[in-house]
Formats: C-alpha cells, sequence, structure tokens
C-alpha cells in the first residue's frame, strides 16, 4: 500500500538538516578554549570576545534572514549561509592572531549559522504548515539541538586525538557538502509545487517578493518595540541565551575541566544534554499547541534557575549520579523555550511574528553574548565559575517573573 506523504515534510526534513549542520557551529567553539589557550597563550577572556563576536552577530542576522527569504527565498539564502559556515570554519584552521579568530569563527561562522537560525525554521514552518506548528517548531528545534550536542563527544575525540584543526576543517566539509543537497530538495513555497501547506483548507497564492528586505526587518522592529510584549519576550529570551549558549554551551567544559574532569567526559555530558533536549523540546512543542505558552515559559524558567543553582556542588573529576540528573533535567528545559516563544510571537505580532522572533532572537543572542565574555573574565579573576552559575539562576528566576506578565496588547481605538 503507497502512503503520500505530504512535501512539507520532506522541506521540514531538509530543513532539520540544514539546522543540524548549524547547530554544530554553535557548540564547537566551547572545546576550542582550551587548546588555543593551550597553543597560543591566549586568555578565556579573548576567546570570549571571538565566542561573543559569533553569537551578537548570529542574532543580528536572524531577523534581516527572515526579511530576505521573503525577498530571495528559502533556497537562495539557505545556500549563502552554509558558503559563509564553510568559509568561516576552513579559515579558523589558519589562525594565528586572535583578530583572524573573530573574523573567521566570529563574523563569518557566527553570520552563517544566524541566518539559518529557528527564525528560519519558523519561517519554513510559517509557509508550508498550516497545522502541527508547534509539532514541527519543536521537531527542527530539537534538530538544532542535535546538531550542537550529539557531535561534541565526536568532535572532542577530534581534538584530542587530531588537534582542533581537524575539528574545525571537518565542520567546513560537513556544511560544505550540505549545499547542493539543500538546493535540490529545498522548495521556496507550496504554490511551487501547486500544493496547500499542509492542513491548509484552502490554496494559498506564493507572496510576491518583498523589495526593501532590511528596511522591512528594521520597521517591524519599530513597531513591535513600541509594545511591552516585546520587550518582556525579548528580556525572557536574553535571559535563555545567557543561561544556555553562554555559560553552559561555551563555559561547561572549561569548569569541568577545572575540576579534573578530562574534556571528553565533559562533552559526553553535554551530548547527554543534547539528547534529552530533543525530547524535551518536542514535547514542549506538543504542549504549546495545547496550553497556555505564557504559563509554560515562566514554568521552564523557574525550574532551569534551580537546576544551574545546585550545579557548582556537582562538579567533580568524575561524573556523579547527581551530574546525571541535573543533565537530563536541564536537557528536558533547554531549548523547551522556543516553541511557545515563537508561538507567541506569532500570536501578538500576527504575520510579521517570524521577523519579530528575529529580533527577539538577538536579544537572546546578545544575552548569550555578555555572559560568554562575562564569564571569561570571571573565571580569569576569580579562579572559578561558581558566581557565574549562581548569577545565571537569578537570572532565570526574573525570566519566569517577565515571561508570566507577558500578554497581548489590548488594540486601541483609531
Amino acid at each position: 500500500m503507497r502512503i503520500d506523504v505530504h512535501r512539507a515534510w520532506w522541506v521540514a526534513a531538509a530543513t532539520a538538516l540544514i539546522v543540524v549542520v548549524a547547530g554544530a557551529c554553535a557548540t564547537a567553539a566551547g572545546l576550542l578554549v582550551t587548546p588555543l589557550h593551550q597553543e597560543f597563550g591566549w586568555s578565556r577572556a579573548t576567546t570570549g570576545v571571538a565566542v561573543s563576536v559569533n553569537m551578537v552577530l548570529y542574532g543580528l542576522t536572524a531577523p534581516f534572514s527572515a526579511a530576505l527569504v521573503d525577498r530571495f527565498g528559502i533556497r537562495r539564502v539557505a545556500v549563502g549561509a552554509l558558503l559563509l559556515i564553510t568559509a568561516g570554519a576552513g579559515t579558523t584552521t589558519a589562525v594565528s592572531a586572535s583578530w583572524q579568530l573573530i573574523a573567521g569563527w566570529g563574523v563569518l561562522v557566527g553570520t552563517g549559522c544566524g541566518a539559518l537560525a529557528m527564525t528560519f525554521a519558523a519561517t519554513v514552518t510559517h509557509r508550508w504548515f498550516a497545522a502541527r506548528r508547534g509539532l514541527v517548531t519543536g521537531l527542527l528545534t530539537a534538530a538544532s539541538v542535535f546538531g550542537q550536542f550529539a557531535f561534541l563527544p565526536v568532535m572532542s575525540w577530534v581534538v584530542e586525538n587530531f588537534a582542533w584543526r581537524a575539528a574545525t576543517t571537518g565542520l567546513a566539509l560537513v556544511a560544505l557538502a550540505a549545499t547542493p543537497l539543500t538546493w535540490l530538495v529545498f522548495r521556496d513555497h507550496p504554490a511551487d509545487l501547486g500544493l496547500r501547506p499542509f492542513g491548509a483548507a484552502e490554496f494559498e497564492p506564493k507572496p510576491r517578493p518583498e523589495p526593501g528586505a532590511a528596511r522591512r526587518a528594521a520597521r517591524l522592529l519599530l513597531d513591535s518595540a513600541r509594545t511591552g510584549p516585546f520587550w518582556l519576550l525579548a528580556g525572557t529570551f536574553a535571559i535563555c541565551g545567557a543561561s544556555t549558549n553562554g555559560i553552559m554551551w561555551t563555559h561547561f567544559a572549561s569548569a569541568a575541566h577545572d575540576h579534573g574532569m578530562p574534556t571528553t567526559t565533559a562533552a559526553s555530558v553535554l551530548a547527554v544534554i543534547g539528547v534529552v533536549n530533543v525530547v524535551g523540546t518536542i514535547a514542549s512543542g506538543w504542549l504549546t499547541d495545547r496550553f497556555s505558552p505564557r504559563l509554560l515559559l515562566a514554568a521552564y524558567y523557574c525550574l532551569r534557575g534551580v537546576s544551574l543553582l545546585f550545579l557548582p556542588s556537582l562538579l567533580a573529576s568524575a561524573v556523579q549520579p547527581g551530574l546525571v540528573v541535573f543533565a537530563v533535567l536541564f536537557g528536558l528545559l533547554d531549548v523547551a523555550t522556543v516553541p511557545p516563544t515563537i508561538a507567541l510571537c506569532h500570536e501578538v505580532f500576527g504575520a510579521g511574528g517570524a521577523i519579530v522572533f528575529g529580533w527577539v532572537s538577538t536579544a537572546h543572542q546578545v544575552g548569550a553574548g555578555l555572559v560568554a565574555l562575562g564569564g571569561g573574565v570571571a573565571r580569569d579573576v576569580m579562579g572559578s565559575y561558581d558566581a557565574v552559575w549562581i548569577s545565571a539562576a537569578a537570572l532565570c528566576a526574573m525570566g519566569a517573573l517577565l515571561a508570566s506578565a507577558i500578554r497581548r496588547p489590548v488594540p486601541q481605538p483609531a
């Protein structure tokens, strides 16, 4: 018996492959901190500058990427972003000065990954799916997380056995290999194939290309910035970035190494977080289709803060049961914030929700970049990451309060 699969699911699968590649680059920098310190004598703060530039550009690129997709199409934007990642990861292998690391990994890889961030996935989901959007968003977020963590043990092993340049070369080759496949599989809109979006009752014509992508992204920022919900969403997502990308993905391996834990073992703990993330993110997408995304966000931030509060007492030279419990709990909560945040952006800002989410994601990366830099400085000054973990827990408590205050603005009479 033949089972027809709607083309939207194949497009979602291709999107998942792309975000896996981008995700693998997002966490690789955490494995480079110690090798770069050993080879060049660079402080953790110096490496943190490159990571911070990467994360900030990652965030700044996202809203313009969504607007560029509206102007030039999904395929062209995706292929261009993959080529930027290839160039950035490739040139990183030849660095001999810190500014070169900032240019290659910070600028090129950060811009390429930002163009393929969850804003990109949200745009694809909004175009190809009229139903199951929460589930698809959860699946694509899980793919990003899979890329971020599942490859960490492999890359850590490569770093320890073949040096860090072999790992960055591998990332460049993977991004390059995904480029032609992306061009062949992707289509910009269901109407290109005479199809309706999955779950749609009626055929939807393909929107006309919108010129002035940068102007449109800026205009939506100005319009949304006049509302309270935008700043609440931006504040919560900045805290999300600070407590995940900023400290966990950038400094966990280094912090565990301070306690005598081998880097490969620390990377395996992060991989456990990544595997559980898949479950947590898909479950969060399912829950977002059924419950209030505002209340879900508040619960996620509260529980994440509690887990981070206990982390300093769980780090040791070997993995203890308490650290495994932390990895599972943090994994369930880590990227679970994405589906309800995307849902709130579309609920509050309508058709411009994907681009507004891009600006909210910018706040996420700014928060991540500040803590990536600040965490390195704190470690250099105090000789420990303990204060950084506790500060991140306090920020999560604030994020829970901000999330509970998000309301759709009441329309004002003309």
